[in-house]
C-alpha cells in the first residue's frame, strides 16, 4: 500500500502543480489514497519531494526529478493543441525530442504515446481518457495556461 501511495504522490507531482498537503490530499483521495497530514509528510519526505518557489506560487516537486526540465523545456514550447482524437505539440525548431522526452518521463497517465519530429509531436491519450483532458494535463505539466497554448 505505501509503495502504491508514494508512486501515485510521484504521479500527482510530475503532473500538476501541488501548492499544499491539503491539496496533494485530496488528489491521493481522488485515486483512493485517504492519508492523515502526519503519514503524508512523511511520505513527501521518503520520496524526496520539496517546496520550490514557482512562477506562481511553492509547488512541491521531487529532487533530481525532470520538474525543473519540463519548467526549462516549456520555453520551446509554440503551442499544444487536440483535434478530438489525438494532442499535437509544436515546439521551437528542433525541440520536440526534449518535450517527448518530459512527457515520456513524466508517466502520466493520460498518455499512451508519443511520438516525436523535429518540432511536432503527437501525443495519443490512453484508453478512455479525452483528447482535451490530455491537453489539460499537459498544460500542467509544463506550468503554461491552456488559452496561451492552443491561440
Amino acid at each position: 500500500m505505501k509503495a502504491q501511495r508514494h508512486d501515485a504522490i510521484v504521479r500527482i507531482i510530475r503532473t500538476r502543480a501541488v501548492h499544499t498537503q491539503e491539496e496533494l490530499a485530496k488528489l491521493l483521495a481522488k485515486d483512493g489514497f485517504d492519508v492523515t497530514q502526519a503519514t503524508l509528510s512523511r511520505d513527501l519526505a521518503e520520496i524526496g519531494a520539496i517546496r520550490a518557489p514557482g512562477p506562481n506560487g511553492a509547488t512541491y516537486e521531487l529532487r533530481g526529478s525532470d520538474a525543473s526540465e519540463a519548467r526549462t523545456a516549456a520555453r520551446l514550447l509554440r503551442s499544444i493543441q487536440e483535434n478530438g482524437s489525438l494532442v499535437v505539440v509544436s515546439t521551437q525548431p528542433g525541440g520536440a525530442p526534449t518535450i517527448a522526452r518530459v512527457i515520456d518521463l513524466a508517466r502520466m497517465k493520460e498518455v499512451l504515446g508519443c511520438i516525436a519530429g523535429d518540432d511536432t509531436i503527437f501525443v495519443a491519450p490512453s484508453s478512455k481518457v479525452s483528447s482535451s483532458r490530455l491537453l489539460d494535463a499537459l498544460c500542467a505539466l509544463f506550468e503554461v495556461e491552456k488559452k496561451e497554448m492552443t491561440s
